[in-house]
């Protein structure tokens, strides 16, 4: 049986990916599927995870965390969504880097399911943008202390993965940019569910229509109700050229008032954002999910 963790990052998902898996239960149940909510988190690993502040977990910990996932001989893949996976939201920026615990945690996972019994799958974001929306959400004080202790220049998503690789070769990691979500989100919801490649997703593009204006969103809902032969990559071609004329800018674009984050720091972390991406797609192990 295979553990498919879908963990964030945050402020990339909402309870978006979750809800379209539930919306497609019928083809997860028909490959053997369970999709189990945030309430089986808490009961399964929440606990387990607090033990990594002290210690690492007993053998008896992680037969209790294998028998209570295998319960069903009828189920080959168990799916989770929730960023606690890789860390808490305090833990997003800590020690210099992101989610520092990512690593430790995937290693308890790795123990308890053996080689290739986890498969783990994260959005990324630009930093440019996730920083400043994480610092602003944090209370004055705790944000002062964060930019204090940690070099916000240097963050990278290389170290993070690198850190989950070296703990947890095992492993199997899926990524994407969250930036290319409204193209790929079915293939996102066929990869996390473990569902054929030709399996048809409801509401496929229901995301990239919501960035749309109503005439683009009609020119888009006409697209897809076409009958015609017209390939994968061809239709999100048609699509990506529908949204450049119809987008709705307040659905894409966002107020980042982090004092001194200025266009040119977001253009840094753009350019190194993409190398990182290029970097994590040449890396053995990881997968990078594109257009």
């Amino acid at each position: 049986m295979k553990v498919a963790i879908h963990a964030g990052v945050a402020f990339t998902d909402d309870g978006r990916l979750f809800k379209s898996l539930r919306t497609n239960g019928e083809a997860l149940g028909q490959n053997s599927v369970a999709l189990l909510g945030p309430r089986r988190y808490r009961q399964l690993f929440k606990s387990t995870f607090q033990v990594l502040n002290t210690r690492p977990p007993v053998p008896d910990e992680l037969e209790t965390l294998r028998n209570q996932l295998s319960s069903s001989q009828d189920i080959r893949r168990i799916v989770f969504s929730n960023e606690g996976f890789v860390g808490d939201r305090d833990t997003l920026l800590a020690e210099g880097q992101f989610y520092p615990l990512a690593g430790k945690r995937l290693s308890v996972l790795q123990e308890a399911f053996g080689e290739g019994g986890v498969e783990l799958f994260i959005a990324l974001r630009n930093p440019g943008s996730l920083i400043p929306k994480h610092l602003m959400s944090l209370p004055e004080e705790q944000r002062k202390e964060v930019i204090r202790k940690n070099d916000l220049s240097h963050l990278s998503w290389v170290e993070m993965i690198e850190d989950i690789r070296d703990f947890a070769p095992g492993v199997q990691i899926t990524l994407w940019c969250n930036e290319d979500t409204p193209f790929i989100w079915g293939d996102i919801v066929r990869c996390v569910g473990g569902l054929p490649d030709d399996s048809r997703i409801i509401g496929e593009y229901n995301l990239l229509i919501s960035l749309l204006t109503d005439d683009g969103q009609e020119q888009a809902q006409a697209l897809l109700d076409q009958d015609t032969a017209q390939s994968r990559t061809e239709q999100r071609y048609a699509l990506a050229q529908i949204l450049e004329d119809h987008v709705r800018p307040d659905k894409i674009e966002e107020e980042l008032d982090l004092p001194g984050w200025t266009e040119e720091v977001i253009d840094a972390f753009s350019e190194l954002y993409e190398q990182d991406v290029a970097t994590l797609e040449a890396m053995d192990g990881v997968r990078v999910l594109r257009p």
